[in-house]
């Protein structure tokens, strides 16, 4: 295939990239409507995030002495978003350029758009109805009356399903997976064990939340978000490091993921405000880190800092690309990207 700077090549990549445009300037209208000012985070940042598959890019900044400093290009604009909700800000959004080492694919480029998007004051539920007016606004500005992902299809205009977690294991792959956590403890013998009554295949090494990511990609995932969108709810809080827990069950977060085409698209939060607790996670997810890559993050001491004056909030962030490929029915992320990252590979 041809460079995308060709011109044979790029004549049939523009009316994807010109629905984008569409997409983005309908969602800043919306956006301004609801009262939301768009900020811009910077992209260089102490700490990258403090999640332990997450791979950053880091690089040195020389200060005026000459000096190195160890910097990364960051993987979320959260950190910098939510010391802008602790200065006061009420209703925040940012269109952002996000980098994430190891990834690239069909879905995945190292070099992506991340639209995330913050309520002070706001339960996170009010974020699930956002997600239904980002798709509604997106096939309509692509004029696409289905998202669509290979042969895959979700009418955007119809309500969101939602389930929780633990159903949606129940139902899709035989799994009681609240049966193996006790709050933030999880079980990962009780889990293996479930995954060999049903015969499902796992790794020796695999802690539980390996064996839980493995069955959401093989057994849930696919089944998520076709004729409509899913909402999939109430993450086991082992796996939302930066969300609150669940005021009636210590077992679940309020987490929660936005699924159309059996393809993520959202991942949004009852954010944790607790800066103890936070730092807590955050060693516990770097020693993980460490002991799977061999490499750790800093802490953003300026971010904990921050939490203890951040107001209660939920806050989302949307592959802005992925949502674009739905809308036009793009095989691969790099058909939407005006400039795709050189040398990546899937």
């Amino acid at each position: 295939m041809p460079p995308f700077w060709t011109p044979e090549r790029h004549a049939d990549r523009r009316p994807a990239l010109l629905a984008r445009n569409r997409i983005q300037a309908a969602i800043r209208g919306w956006l301004a409507a609801e009262d939301f000012v768009e900020v811009d985070p910077c992209a260089l940042q102490v700490s990258p995030g403090n999640e332990a598959h997450l791979h950053a890019f880091a690089t040195d900044m020389i200060g005026n002495d000459g000096a190195a400093r160890r910097m990364y290009l960051h993987t979320s604009p959260e950190f910098a978003m939510k010391k802008l909700l602790a200065a006061g800000e009420p209703r925040i959004a940012a269109f952002a350029h996000v980098w994430r080492n190891r990834e690239a694919g069909k879905r995945h480029s190292p070099e992506f758009t991340m639209l995330e998007w913050y309520r002070a004051g706001e339960d996170y539920t009010a974020l699930m109805a956002d997600c239904a007016a980002m798709l509604r606004l997106a096939a309509e500005a692509a004029g696409s009356p289905v998202l669509r992902y290979g042969t895959a299809e979700c009418d955007p205009f119809a309500e969101p399903e939602r389930w929780s977690v633990a159903d949606a294991f129940e139902r899709h792959a035989g799994i009681d997976l609240l049966g193996t956590c006790d709050g933030a403890e999880t079980d990962v013998a009780a889990l293996r064990g479930q995954c060999e009554a049903i015969g499902f295949a796992v790794a020796d090494a695999d802690s539980w939340s390996d064996i839980v990511s493995k069955l959401l990609v093989a057994k849930v995932e696919p089944h998520l978000g076709h004729g409509r969108a899913m909402i999939l709810d109430r993450y086991p809080l082992a796996e939302a490091a930066l969300a609150r827990p669940a005021p009636d069950d210590a077992r679940v977060a309020e987490r929660f993921e936005l699924y159309a085409c059996g393809v993520e698209l959202a991942n949004g939060f009852g954010e944790l405000t607790d800066p103890v607790e936070q730092r807590r996670r955050f060693e516990a997810d770097m020693d993980l880190k460490e002991q799977l890559y061999g490499e750790r993050y800093p802490i953003d001491e300026d971010f904990l800092a921050a939490l203890e004056i951040m107001p209660e909030a939920s806050g989302i962030a949307l592959g802005f690309d992925r949502l674009v490929m739905l809308a036009t029915g793009a095989p691969k992320i790099e058909d939407v990207l005006w400039v795709p990252v050189g040398g990546a590979t899937g």
